[in-house]
């Protein structure tokens, strides 16, 4: 077993269909550590980040897909999460089940709460879940900075920045 760090991500559906209160206590079978946790407005070009694999691998829906992640068709809200534990992402990828719905396991998020949008054309599958060491890295530095997550996950640097930052009045 290894320690293993994974990014979740309970999409715009999840979120307005009030399933994320099922879908952490879902994922709470695996006894991973969430060790970051936000709500994020999804700009695009955060959108077009996360899914710049897609757009080579599938650009016939990758705008529509980039719309489903910034909330045009539900809300503009999504709740990214860490966790952290002994095989973090296989464990949630088994909770999670297959990206289509339909072929997902009834037990499974996405066979559980997960559809094909008849008018959209839109896989709306409620979650995303890094699906190996790399990309989780890669997805979690992309959605989080160090200072959002409780611990030193990666190797981080010091950098003074003077930059204007929005307080409590």
């Amino acid at each position: 077993m290894a320690e293993q760090s994974c990014l979740v991500i309970i999409k715009p559906d999840g979120l307005i269909k009030s399933l994320t209160g099922s879908i952490i206590t879902a994922l709470s079978e695996t006894k991973l550590k969430i060790i970051g946790a936000k709500i994020v407005s999804v700009k695009r070009e955060l959108a077009e980040q996360h899914y710049a694999e897609l757009k080579e691998k599938k650009p016939h829906i990758f705008e529509e897909v980039l719309k489903y992640i910034m909330g045009e068709f539900h809300t503009n809200r999504v709740l990214a999460l860490v966790y952290q534990g002994d095989d973090a992402i296989e464990k949630i990828r088994t909770i999670v089940g297959k990206t289509n719905p339909e072929e997902a396991e009834a037990i499974s998020i996405r066979g559980r709460y997960g559809r094909i949008n008849s008018k959209t054309g839109v896989m709306e599958n409620c979650i995303h879940a890094s699906d190996s060491i790399e990309n989780a890295e890669k997805e979690i530095k992309l959605w989080f900075s160090p200072d959002e997550i409780v611990i030193d996950l990666f190797k981080t640097k010091t950098q003074k920045k003077e930059v204007e930052v929005k307080t409590w009045a």
